[in-house]
């Protein structure tokens, strides 16, 4: 999408936890049309493509470009009529003809304008978009990089103000708008070249491929427009992120993956709303009158950046009441579940798309600790419960909580702090062996309490000890019954067991 050159007074809210790793290295310098290739680029045979504007970026980068050419007196101090609801407008529904037609008269309005004032307002430009770039694209852009793949940035904006960004992201080359140069060093007002849109864009990514060996099947191009389609059809892996409505649909008879990059993969926010954002309207106290639900430290989950909730399992419903309290505090959670779940024709579909990470414990498969990690680093809240399931007979009710090593090492691995999370009474709401909650339980609802407490760094390295500090930080959570030995009856022990199972 198209930056343009109009000026706006319209701030956008930066977001810290979108901020890109400093440790993506940039390999050498910055070329911008086809003629300047990089080491990178000759030793690869595939490439991914990123657009820029509510791809990389959640919404325009219109109003810092316009905010950076101000603070250098390119364009005038005041915002142009309407220039507000032309980027509102584009943020919502994307793309427009109107909004390109303005684009295109960029060149024009950049006449008599100083190149170097425009490189210096670019660097200053590129450390703001930088904080912008949205969480899960800083994983994709590494994620290829770490696979081998050349990475080029393909945008209409103008190429002088958008190539800083592109070094500071690791990119390897950038196809973008150029503005012809006069031999004062200042824009003679016309377009050198290609203007990088639609089909323009896809021939200069055809071109680009061609003159690097580029194998396009094999490459991936990434898009939020329905006028990017020509591009992402040159492709053998095209992906829709934020989508348009029109690329939103013709994605879907297409069977092109959709994604949003502010959300883990197959979570779906084509409104800016996640699913799991709706339930959490749908998760309060006076619509679950069956239990009485209390909840206390909800303010030690932090209001933004990835962290790890640590809590015990007694109960189906645990995931429940764990997820309230992150809805809280307007934290969507993401929970590892066993494949059962994620696999089931409805269900499974649905905790997808609440963003649950599958986990199948009996193939050994390390995915889940990577996907897991890769949502942390993205600045998600994801739950692991460190026993891995919920105890059976009489581990059921032993003081001292075990857990396997997955918690620990997460946190140890990513640098993320754990909050330990003590969760009692569910099960007295829903018993393992039940296949359902006890709704009906409205006149005497048990009591069910999720204690947060303070976010941590494990003391140890070692995952064993680590272990060990978390579980004894989830006992203390616990009210005093729990931390006492007791003699369950046989129906006590008959209850911690799935239905149907033989004790």
């Amino acid at each position: 999408m198209a930056a343009g050159f109009v000026a706006s007074g319209h701030p956008v809210k930066r977001r810290s936890e979108a901020r890109v790793s400093a440790s993506m290295a940039v390999n050498g310098v910055m070329a911008g049309t086809v003629k300047g290739a990089m080491a990178t680029t000759q030793a690869a045979t595939s490439a991914a493509f990123f657009d820029l504007d509510r791809t990389l970026l959640l919404g325009a980068s219109g109003p810092h470009i316009s905010e950076a050419l101000r603070r250098h007196q390119l364009v005038g101090q005041r915002p142009v009529p309407g220039e507000r609801l032309l980027f509102g407008l584009f943020n919502t529904i994307g793309e427009t003809l109107p909004a390109i037609l303005l684009t295109r008269q960029g060149a024009r309005a950049a006449k008599g304008w100083s190149v170097d004032t425009v490189r210096v307002a670019a660097d200053e430009l590129a450390e703001v978009l930088e904080t912008e770039v949205e969480p899960f694209a800083v994983e994709t852009i590494a994620e290829h990089k770490a696979e081998g793949r050349a990475l080029v940035l393909a945008t209409t904006t103008p190429y002088d103000l958008i190539a800083p960004l592109a070094k500071r992201l690791g990119f390897d080359d950038v196809l973008a708008t150029r503005y012809r140069v006069a031999s004062d060093g200042t824009y003679d007002g016309t377009i050198d070249g290609e203007f990088v849109w639609s089909r323009g864009k896809a021939r200069s990514v055809g071109a680009w491929a061609s003159a690097h060996l580029i194998e396009l099947a094999d490459s991936y191009a990434y898009s939020d427009s329905v006028f990017d389609i020509p591009m992402l059809s040159l492709v053998g892996n095209p992906v829709a992120v934020n989508p348009d409505p029109r690329l939103l649909a013709y994605a879907a008879f297409r069977g092109w993956p959709r994604i949003w990059f502010n959300a883990p993969p197959g979570v779906p926010k084509p409104l800016g709303v996640e699913p799991q954002q709706v339930i959490a309207q749908l998760a309060r106290p006076e619509l679950m009158p069956w239990i009485d639900l209390r909840v206390e430290g909800i303010d030690h989950i932090p209001a933004d950046g990835g962290a790890l909730l640590a809590p015990n399992h007694r109960s189906y419903l645990d995931p429940l009441v764990v997820a309230y309290a992150g809805a809280r505090r307007n934290r969507p959670v993401r929970f590892l579940a066993k494949k059962e779940i994620t696999d089931a024709p409805v269900i499974g579909s649905l905790t997808k798309a609440l963003g649950a990470i599958r986990v199948d414990r009996g193939s050994g498969s390390t995915a889940p600790m990577i996907e897991a990690a890769r949502a942390l680093r993205a600045g998600e809240i994801v739950a692991v419960f460190p026993q891995g399931t919920i105890p059976r007979g009489h581990a059921f009710f032993e003081p001292q909580l075990r857990g396997r090593y997955g918690a620990a090492r997460l946190a140890n691995d990513t640098g993320m702090p754990v909050i330990p999370v003590g969760v009692w009474g569910t099960e007295r709401a829903w018993p393992r062996n039940s296949r359902m909650p006890y709704l009906l339980n409205l006149a005497d609802p048990p009591t069910v309490t999720v204690t947060i407490g303070e976010p941590y760094h494990p003391g140890s390295t070692d995952p064993e000890q680590a272990t060990a500090e978390l579980m004894d930080r989830i006992v203390e959570l616990l009210p005093p019954e729990a931390r006492r030995r007791c003699q369950p009856s046989g129906a006590d022990i008959a209850a911690t067991f799935p239905p149907g199972t033989v004790s």
